[in-house]
């Protein structure tokens, strides 16, 4: 019996029009960022009408004793201030096509570029957010050019992965304060990074409920002080936001006093389970610490191999208000390619004008030597093991 067989050139094949898209997570900073002054990331547009450096005035508290009944001509207290500054740089991007090529897809190609273009714009912001939080704090550009940053590095600072020795053990003693490694302060070795870093254990020192505990009390007790995200003083109740990556958060979800808060403490019977961590995932909340997952944290934050026995370590960051800025020369715009070959080419783009930088100061703005410090973040180093 001879049964027919379809040629290859006429069996039948459908081509969708809808694309399935690669997906990409959000920026989960975003809702920690505003431009009112209690934001954890404070997002400026002043530099919309020009101008590549932004002055962000930083003022201490009052702290000296006053006077009594004697004379307070000559006993005043000196308000001390500073001036932290912040550069912007372009962020572009393009995809190019020809009416030759669209000829031949399946698909709109062009309806998916202006999609494209804004998702990888606000990852991009993410990740350099995340660098920020993790760069060494500097009064001058990256490249140590007057008033011009390095072209291309809108983080300001120096990055972590690219800083010296002695440039990470000198904010190491200008902010040992406000630097946690493992679980506990002496931890520590002064001025000594890579010395602490080798305290730091994958028995002793993954993120915990009592180390979070006690980068909070850190956080409330460093001069100058660390302004708490929310604070409620007649019931004596502050909070504060730690960033951390997987790892971090894996090691925080299944700390015994953690999920017994959330188990115990938080309704489940109704819509009560929908806002439990434990059915549900999202940020975890241990007395007046919101504990936000970013992954990307894990990307870059991860110091491999540099903890006791190798193990390796991972950043988290415990941030109060003015924790980092964002400085916005301009808002994304799309644009489009003018060179089209008589509108055969088509060009679809992205522009932007931006600045990342975490916030500090000063310990003496008259002193010669700078003492940098990060003003609204406690930097913790937990040991972060990869999953078995």
């Amino acid at each position: 019996m001879a049964v027919t067989q379809t040629h290859i050139n006429n069996q039948l094949i459908k081509w969708r029009k809808s694309i399935f898209r690669e997906w990409r997570r959000g920026n989960y900073f975003s809702p920690y960022m505003g431009e009112g002054p209690t934001a954890i990331i404070q997002v400026t547009q002043e530099l919309k009408d020009g101008g590549d450096i932004i002055n962000i005035p930083i003022v201490s508290s009052l702290r000296g004793p006053g006077v009594s009944t004697g004379p307070l001509t000559g006993n005043e207290e000196k308000l001390i201030n500073y001036g932290m500054r912040l550069w912007v740089d372009w962020s572009r991007n393009a995809v190019l096509l020809t009416k030759a090529q669209q000829r031949k897809s399946s698909f709109e190609q062009l309806e998916i570029v202006r999609p494209l273009l804004t998702e990888w714009g606000n990852c991009l912001l993410r990740d350099e957010l995340v660098q920020a939080f993790a760069a060494l704090p500097t009064e001058m550009p990256p490249a140590n050019l007057g008033n011009e940053a390095t072209a291309g590095q809108r983080v300001n600072g120096i990055l972590w992965d690219s800083a010296t020795t002695a440039q990470k053990n000198k904010w190491l003693s200008d902010n040992t304060d406000r630097v946690l490694f493992g679980a506990k302060k002496s931890n520590q070795v002064l001025g000594s990074v890579s010395g602490s870093l080798l305290n730091v254990d994958k028995v002793d020192d993954k993120a915990s409920a009592a180390l979070v505990l006690l980068a909070k009390r850190i956080a409330r007790s460093v001069v100058p002080g660390i302004t708490p995200y929310r604070d409620n003083e007649d019931q004596g109740r502050e909070f504060f936001v730690l960033f951390c990556g997987q790892e971090p958060f894996r090691d925080l979800a299944a700390d015994p006093a953690i999920y017994n808060a959330n188990l115990n403490a938080r309704p489940r019977e109704g819509g009560g389970m929908e806002k439990n961590p434990i059915f549900q995932d999202g940020d975890l909340i241990y007395r007046g610490v919101i504990i936000r997952e970013v992954p990307e944290i894990s990307d870059f934050c991860t110091l491999p191999g540099a903890g006791n026995g190798g193990d390796d370590v991972q950043m988290m960051f415990l941030c109060g208000q003015n924790a980092a800025a964002v400085a916005w020369g301009q808002m994304p715009k799309p644009t489009e390619r003018r060179e089209d070959d008589y509108q055969f080419i088509i060009g679809r783009g992205v522009e932007s004008v931006y600045g990342v930088g975490k916030v500090f100061t000063k310990k003496d703005p008259d002193s010669q030597t700078a003492q940098l410090v990060q003003f609204g973040v406690v930097t913790v180093f937990v040991a972060a093991p990869a999953d078995a």
